[in-house]
């Protein structure tokens, strides 16, 4: 791709631009798939128009569908114009596709990867790509076997001496502990943990990776980040969707393990650890890891005490009347799979001794977003008793999406004679802050892979200790059923689940 093209967008004056990625060739696997159209491929041509991207990068389509490489072309062109954050500017766009070709091949035919080969070793040397291979699986989970196997038996895995080789897996990473394991096992019979991407697209939001710069590089949050100022935590991921076509996965994974298992493992981890080492990668994940074995473990009858199961009914979004979970297409009608869950989880830690974190997830809620809210304990009544005022807790809010920034509610004096006390917000938006839109997650996230920067992708033992927290409570559901609570869809979940946070003299956070 010409150097020129690619640079027409500079990067914000007075930022400090990252290194540039090596040169290198991406292979997507399953490149016909809604993921490398949604995602992977307006994120590329972003990357291209922010000036981020080498110059020398070939984008390389595996399939089995039959197509040329402008049949492929044109269809990633009308994507990209309905999905890239940036207008399509015609140039660049042209210069973009120009590095992207097609490669027709089922996912169990050797031959395929044989010719593979040697298309690369041709793109090496009509663009540069010096040998340098990223492979990205974005195929379904039940191909990743016989992929990863090619990859390994074609020699496509080993990287040249002076190149490197890398594999980035897509969500989900098993569907409990023995299958994260057993996939574990035959990603590194191809690719070395070194080598190995595991890929959690809520760690490349722009506010989850500012969550260790908020508390590390402020003193005045630091200094209070601990159980002698906090009084609990919330960590809400919210959504009015339903499973929208995806009810034959959903149905046999549920919310806990679709999203608490890794986003909302991963967005506590980063709100609890300790201060790393370093900024490298396994300083960071080594404190990471810390959390995740600290978790107290639920397992028998505390699930039932701690966890909240529930499912929803039929009701309206936005004033659209909208089906039960029950009567979608392709769900069982006696399904107990949940689509919301609340927990209480406790981090047994000296930092964290005694402050509950509250976790939910739900489909079919009023409103979309996901935050960490950090709520500080009460002052003492004693100053303002006299007056009658009621002083509402601090709350420092972490806005994940849709609206990435970060908020601080305090209290404040209203004008005039009299003391009232009112709830004011100090609030810092990504958007206007910085003045520039914020990248998409797969933008940085791509760019960190090509970078060989594992900072914001998991580790294997990551992966492994989250699924060992969830597996246990999924085997106490396994037992009983009755404790499956339904909300009406347009609700904030079941009564339940206020009942929970109740417990701890508090309410959910309305988003």
């Amino acid at each position: 791709m010409p150097t020129e093209a690619l640079r027409t967008n500079p990067l914000r004056e007075g930022l400090t631009s990252r290194t540039m990625p090596d040169p290198c060739t991406l292979v997507i696997f399953g490149a016909t798939g809604d993921l490398t159209h949604r995602k992977l491929i307006p994120a590329l041509y972003n990357l291209a128009a922010d000036g981020a991207l080498p110059p020398a990068i070939s984008v390389v389509g595996f399939a089995r569908r039959d197509k040329t490489d402008e049949v492929f072309r044109t269809e990633l062109e009308a994507a990209a114009r309905k999905f890239s954050r940036q207008s399509l500017n015609d140039e660049l766009w042209k210069s973009f596709a120009s590095c992207v070709s097609y490669h027709r091949s089922e996912f169990d035919k050797f031959e395929g990867y044989q010719d593979l080969a040697r298309k690369l070793d041709e793109l090496d040397a009509a663009r540069g790509t010096c040998g340098n291979r990223l492979f990205y699986l974005a195929a379904s989970p039940d191909q990743f076997e016989v992929i990863l196997e090619n990859l390994r038996k074609s020699g496509l895995n080993k990287a040249r001496e002076g190149s490197w080789a890398r594999v980035i897996v897509e969500k989900p990473f098993g569907t409990d502990l023995p299958s994260a394991r057993g996939l574990n096992d035959l990603v590194q019979n191809a690719f070395d943990e070194s080598q190995t991407y595991r890929i959690d697209h809520y760690l490349g939001k722009e506010t989850a990776q500012n969550i260790m710069v908020l508390r590390f590089a402020n003193s005045i949050f630091e200094a209070m980040w601990n159980s002698r100022y906090i009084d609990h935590v919330q960590i809400t991921a919210s959504e009015p969707l339903g499973v929208e076509g995806r009810a034959g996965y959903y149905d046999k994974s549920g919310a806990l393990r679709d999203m608490v298992q890794n986003h909302l493992l991963q967005l506590l981890c980063l709100t609890a650890m300790e201060p790393p080492a370093g900024l490298d990668a396994d300083s960071i994940r080594d404190e990471k890891v810390k959390v995740l074995r600290s978790l107290r473990p639920l397992t028998g009858d505390d699930v039932f005490k701690h966890v909240i199961r529930g499912q929803y009914s039929a009701g309206a979004i936005n004033g659209k009347r909208v089906a039960a979970y029950r009567d979608e297409l392709n769900v069982d009608p006696g399904s107990t799979t949940e689509t919301y869950v609340a927990l209480e989880v406790n981090v047994d830690n000296w930092r964290w001794a005694g402050v509950p974190f509250f976790i939910r997830v739900g489909k079919r809620l009023p409103k979309s977003g996901t935050e960490i809210a950090i709520h500080f304990k009460s002052v003492p009544p004693v100053l303002f008793k006299a007056t009658g005022e009621s002083i509402d807790d601090n709350v420092l809010v972490i806005r994940i999406q849709p609206d990435e920034g970060i908020s601080l509610r305090m209290s404040a004096k209203m004008p005039g004679s009299s003391l009232r006390i009112e709830p004011v917000k100090m609030d810092f938006h990504y958007g206007t802050s910085f003045g520039k839109a914020t990248p998409e997650a797969y933008e940085r996230l791509l760019l960190d892979a090509m970078s060989g920067d594992p900072t914001l992708f998991a580790r294997r033992d990551e992966v492994e200790e989250a699924w060992k927290f969830v597996d246990a409570i999924h085997a106490a559901w396994a037992t009983r059923s009755d404790d499956l609570a339904f909300y009406s869809s347009g609700s904030w979940g079941p009564g339940e689940a206020d009942e929970l946070i109740t417990r701890h003299a508090s309410t959910w956070r309305r988003l």
